[in-house]
């Protein structure tokens, strides 16, 4: 699974650099094309920030922080490769938007945006960002799920164990007082 997270992480990060790539090529700076009418269009911006241009003009951090989250996707990609599939492909998704974007910020020190959603007053972004929000946000749903789901077993496997134990007490319990009981109902049935 950890081969298959970095070819999804790398065709997500390849698509985003070949959507840019044509968006700058065919859309002039701020023009809009419109895809869906009063939906959905594209217009080319540049965003030296991160959402809602935050931290404009924080290039390294906004470069440290992607190398931060891509190693940490890395590492529990890595170290759980064996465990359910959609949570490390929901962390490839997050890994590959991240790296397009960060791509965009060492390569001209600012992110291509395109995407606007002209029926709500939202900021442009791309498909990185798209990677990286769907993919967080399935990653937190995932963890919750699979937590509920681990808790449920635990709580199973309590349960089970009490009755062993309890199983057991009892069957102790009946060969401790399963002779005196005997000799009583003998000694009862004499008299």
């Amino acid at each position: 699974m950890f081969i298959a997270c970095l070819l999804i992480a790398a065709f997500a990060a390849a698509a985003d650099q070949l959507i840019k790539l044509v968006v700058v090529e065919k859309i002039a700076m701020y023009q809009t094309i419109e895809l869906v009418p009063n939906i959905l269009s594209l217009t080319q911006i540049r965003n030296t920030g991160a959402a809602w241009s935050i931290m404009e003009g924080q290039t390294w951090f906004l470069i440290a922080l992607p190398v931060l989250i891509v190693a940490l996707a890395l590492a529990y990609i890595f170290l759980n490769r064996k465990e359910k599939k959609l949570p490390l492909f929901s962390l490839a998704l997050v890994m590959g938007g991240g790296i397009g974007n960060l791509i965009d910020r060492i390569k001209l020190g600012e992110v291509v945006d395109y995407i606007k959603l002209d029926f709500i007053d939202f900021p442009i972004f791309n498909f990185a960002d798209m990677c990286v929000v769907v993919g967080a946000i399935l990653f937190c749903v995932c963890l919750a799920v699979f937590d509920e789901s681990k808790k449920v077993d635990r709580n199973k496997e309590s349960e089970n164990s009490d009755d062993k134990v309890t199983d057991t007490k009892a069957q102790a319990h009946e060969l401790n007082d399963g002779g005196n009981s005997q000799d009583e109902n003998d000694g009862r049935a004499e008299v």
